[in-house]
């Protein structure tokens, strides 16, 4: 893979959406709390699959999971997953499906304990702001992060399923409290 492809970081090649992806979201800092459960549902959806894979089911996601209401998501109910398990717009996994429930459950009460979740995530940053790293090269972005370790080992321990060290510093980027965005990326200019 290369490292930049017309001046954007490599991973995300020339598939238009991937790059509109890339350019608009990724590395971008999330402070709402509907949009950072959204990538939530998303990157948990992701768990051993492609992320342009999910992606693609974006909308049908949206469909499927009350347009990213995490309240109205908490009340969904066994009737529900089977209903999903039948919608060709997701990815038909009844574990991961019954995960996005209980996950909206979790956040809500994460909302209620720290106010937000994005106040919680910022909890395990060191001095509760965003990390922009310095990667030159595609091969120096790791796969988790002291950050990432921290959060999905509480989140673990609260319940939260699918959600490992890994998803979670996926999670950490797209939502931008981690920037991987690589120097030369067009991304990176005018920072």
């Amino acid at each position: 893979m290369q490292d930049l492809i017309n001046g954007r970081c490599g991973w995300c090649g020339t598939d238009e959406l991937y790059v509109k992806y890339h350019d608009q979201e990724w590395g971008k800092l999330v402070t709402d709390d509907k949009e950072l459960f959204e990538f939530l549902v998303l990157e948990s959806a992701q768990a051993g699959l492609s992320w342009i894979t999910i992606l693609r089911k974006r909308e049908g996601y949206r469909k499927a999971f009350c347009d990213f209401d995490a309240g109205q998501v908490a009340q969904m109910t066994d009737e529900d997953v089977e209903r999903l398990m039948r919608f060709e717009g997701i990815v038909r996994n009844r574990l991961k499906i019954k995960s996005t429930i209980t996950n909206a459950r979790l956040f809500l009460d994460i909302q209620r304990e720290f106010g937000s979740f994005y106040k919680y995530t910022l909890s395990f940053f060191p001095n509760r702001k965003p990390i922009i790293n310095t990667v030159r090269v595609l091969s120096e972005i790791p796969a988790f992060s002291p950050e990432s370790d921290a959060m999905s080992k509480d989140m673990k321990k609260r319940g939260f399923k699918f959600f490992g060290t890994t998803i979670c510093y996926a999670y950490l980027q797209a939502t931008g409290f981690i920037n991987d965005h690589l120097v030369d990326c067009v991304c990176r200019k005018g920072e």
